[in-house]
């Protein structure tokens, strides 16, 4: 029996969503995924146009996401490429609704979080898949009658027809199957009230095929959870994810300080201050920072996995907990907060890692190392230890830790919080603060001192280098180190002189 063109799947056997696929939204969230990855969602999640989609009582972040959906036409398994799509049969509308208070529960598969009944209507009308190219499709979305999403298929990271390929290497995709291919930047949150249209079309097709607007109006749900397992919970970073940005919010933005923000430096950091951190020896920025009564900035007990290595960037913090068997079971597995700390990592950020000295196993390894690096990160700094040390040292990534230790995460900690202040080698270590590196250490510059105590030190550093060529000449130190009145006018008037 082939598939029914004139009906929607009201209860497919599978519905198989990708995280993140277009590129507007992957800039937007700021991390590319290098393959698809999925999550399912249950056929009692399924929900018609016309209909309602209730926010639970308690919570405050659903968020749609329009979508296309593929249905599929016939059995896919281990299909190549390049007949991939001859097992579509049609396209449709989705909306691929979320609870971001839910969204911790179920460390990426989203079982929860999206998983609610009506969190994932189709249609209204379905488009032969046959007739169109895959790769002209246009996804819009509008909320209240306001168009908030606009992409194409061009747009997308990986083809239509990969995701059916790849999956079917996995399992078989059965006749009726749907897959909802992610959604563009746009997404964002809805209240009570408002009322969310997605159009799937081919606007450069014959006649313009289309799905129609499928409507789903938000209503508020009276039954609140009951207290059994996890509770809704929010933080200004689910906000910021839900809404599309902090402003969108109502967020304060990220603070920054004119001593180091500069255009076009993702970290805060200008090139110009960066330059000069590199320069400066970290015992010469610590005694800057001493000077300035500031003493407990040295992150003890770590050294460079490679010696001779620099590290300067600003910092993106993750904290560890003791291990304890059950919380590694709710903590520990899926897209936990170690691997979002390193998928989220910024340009010229330096990963830094509370794992309160604790060396007894790796608090990082070869992969997550090269995922640092393809991120743009400046370095790792873990109070630690590292697995798998050679292949991290051959990434290149600038790495300071405790050691090396062969074992994994789980047998010493338990991977926490993301982007909060923690404590690492004994030092308080904020996000954004600017961390500092090379053979004799890591210190931490609270962001507002970093130029004036980069410019202290460069200062120094030349006069030391006056001092050394006198002693190396035969002067004794006496009055020479530190300098007394007669040998800081003989150095003032050798520096005015300038070169000879």
């Amino acid at each position: 029996m082939g598939f029914d063109m004139t009906t929607v799947p009201q209860r497919p056997g599978k519905i198989v969503a990708v995280h993140l696929s277009y590129a507007s939204r992957a800039d937007q969230r700021g991390r590319r995924p290098a393959s698809p990855s999925y999550f399912f969602k249950p056929a009692s999640s399924v929900g018609v146009s016309g209909g309602t989609i209730e926010r639970p009582a308690g919570t405050e972040l659903l968020a749609f996401e329009g979508e296309i959906a593929l249905v599929i036409g016939k059995p896919a398994r281990w299909v190549p490429l390049e007949r991939a799509w001859e097992h579509v049969a049609a396209v449709t509308a989705a909306n691929d609704f979320g609870l971001y208070d839910l969204r911790e529960a179920d460390k990426g598969s989203n079982v929860r979080s999206k998983g609610g009944d009506g969190f994932t209507p189709l249609g209204p009308a379905l488009i032969d898949a046959q007739t169109i190219d895959p790769g002209a499709l246009r996804v819009r979305t509008w909320v209240n009658g306001e168009l908030v999403q606009d992409d194409t298929t061009a747009g997308l990271i990986f083809p239509l027809a990969q995701f059916v390929a790849d999956l079917s290497q996995h399992f078989t995709l059965e006749t009726g199957d749907v897959i909802l291919t992610g959604t563009p930047a746009g997404s964002s949150v809805v209240l009570p009230g408002d009322v969310v249209e997605v159009e799937v079309d081919a606007p450069t097709a014959p006649d313009t095929p289309s799905s129609g607007r499928l409507v789903t109006t938000v209503l508020q749900g009276k039954t609140p959870f009951t207290g059994i397992g996890f509770q809704p919970t929010v933080n200004d970073l689910q906000r910021a994810e839900a809404w599309g940005s902090r402003e969108a919010a109502g967020l304060p933005p990220e603070p920054t300080t004119p001593e180091t923000t500069a255009p076009g430096s993702p970290d805060g950091l200008s090139d110009e201050l960066r330059q000069k951190l590199l320069r400066v020896p970290v015992a010469g920025l610590s005694a800057q920072l001493r000077k300035r009564g500031l003493n407990a900035v040295s992150i003890e007990g770590v050294h460079a996995l490679r010696p001779g290595t620099r590290l300067v960037g600003t910092a993106k913090t993750l904290r560890f907990v003791p291990g304890r068997e059950d919380l590694f079971r709710s903590h520990g597995g899926g897209y936990n907060a170690q691997k979002r700390a390193f998928d989220t990592v910024s340009d010229g950020e330096v990963i830094v890692i509370e794992a309160r000295g604790e060396s007894g196993s790796g608090t990082l390894g070869d992969i997550l190392a090269l995922r640092a690096r393809a991120r743009g990160a400046a370095g790792v700094v873990t109070d630690g230890s590292v697995r798998d040390v050679d292949a991290v040292i051959k990434t290149g990534l600038p790495v300071f830790a405790q050691g090396a230790h062969p074992a994994v995460l789980g047998r010493k900690h338990v991977p926490w919080d993301v982007d909060v202040t923690i404590a690492c080698g004994g030092a308080t270590v904020q996000p954004g603060d600017v961390i500092v590196g090379d053979s004799d250490g890591v210190i931490v510059i609270p962001p507002g001192l970093a130029a004036e105590v980069a410019d202290a030190a460069l200062a120094q550093e030349d006069e030391d280098a006056w001092i050394a060529e006198q002693v190396a000449a035969g002067h004794p130190v006496e009055g020479l180190f530190p300098l007394n009145a007669q040998w800081r006018a003989a150095y003032d008037a050798a520096k005015n002189a300038g070169p000879a």
